[in-house]
C-alpha cells in the first residue's frame, strides 16, 4: 500500500482529498502545524474506514517538514502522491506598493522552499516506486499577478516555474508533477470548485497524468 501526503491538511479541500485518494486505497499523511486539526481529520477518515495518521509540522521549517515526511513514508507505506496545498497567510497579501524585500522571505519560504524541500523528501521513494504524483495547488494569482497580494503574486509564480520544470524534468521517470488552480473561493455550493469536485479533479489529474497546469474554473475577466 503505497501513501498520499496532504501538506496543508484542513477541514475543507483537504479533508475532501484524504477521503477521495483514501477511498482508492491509498494510507494517508496529514501534515499542519495544527494538531487539533490532525486529530480532528484523522477521527473523521478513520470513520471511514481510511488509514490516516497526523504529522505536525511548519513548512516554514525544511527540517520538522522533511522529518514529518520521512516519518510518515516509514509508518504508512511509501508516498506516491504528494500534495502541496497549505493556506497563505494573510499577511503575504500586502500591496505591491507597500512591499518591502523582507516582506517576500515568508511567502517566498512558503510557496517555494516549502515546496522543494517536501520534493526532496519524496522524490528519492517515488524513484524506487518506479512511480508518483506531485500535485500543487495555486490560486489565481499565479498566473495573473494582482497588485493588491504581492506576496501571494511573486511566490506563487516562483511555485508555478519550479513545479513546470519538474513536470519536464521527471517525465521520462513516470513522475507527473502537475498544478491545478483555483481562481476563485472554494464554496460547498460551487460546481466546479467545492471541496469535493476539487478532490476529484486532482484524483483525475493523478490517474490521467496529461499536462501541467489545469484550471478548476476558467480565469474571470
Amino acid at each position: 500500500m503505497t501513501t498520499f501526503a496532504l501538506v496543508g491538511a484542513g477541514p475543507g479541500l483537504g479533508l475532501a482529498t484524504a477521503r477521495r485518494f483514501g477511498s482508492a486505497g491509498h494510507s494517508i499523511a496529514l501534515l499542519s502545524r495544527s494538531a487539533e486539526h490532525l486529530e480532528n481529520l484523522t477521527a473523521e477518515l478513520d470513520r471511514d474506514g481510511i488509514r490516516a495518521r497526523g504529522f505536525t509540522t511548519d513548512v516554514l521549517d525544511p527540517a520538522s517538514l522533511t522529518t514529518a515526511l520521512r516519518t510518515a513514508g516509514e509508518t504508512l507505506g511509501p508516498i506516491e502522491i504528494l500534495q502541496y496545498s497549505p493556506v497563505p497567510r494573510a499577511d503575504f497579501m500586502k500591496p505591491v506598493l507597500d512591499t518591502h524585500a523582507d516582506d517576500l522571505d515568508a511567502p517566498l519560504g512558503f510557496s517555494v522552499k516549502g515546496p522543494v524541500t517536501c520534493v526532496n523528501a519524496v522524490l528519492p521513494g517515488m524513484r524506487a516506486l518506479g512511480r508518483g504524483t506531485l500535485l500543487f495547488v495555486n490560486g489565481g494569482s499565479a498566473v495573473r499577478p494582482h497588485p493588491e497580494r504581492a506576496g501571494t503574486s511573486i511566490s506563487f509564480a516562483a511555485e508555478s516555474a519550479y513545479a513546470r520544470m519538474l513536470h519536464d524534468a521527471l517525465a521520462d521517470e513516470n513522475i507527473h508533477a502537475a498544478q491545478l488552480i483555483i481562481p476563485g473561493a472554494i464554496r460547498p455550493d460551487a460546481e466546479h470548485s467545492s471541496p469535493e469536485a476539487l478532490a476529484e479533479r486532482l484524483y483525475a489529474i493523478h490517474t490521467e497524468r496529461t499536462g501541467f497546469r489545469h484550471f478548476a474554473e476558467p480565469l474571470p475577466e
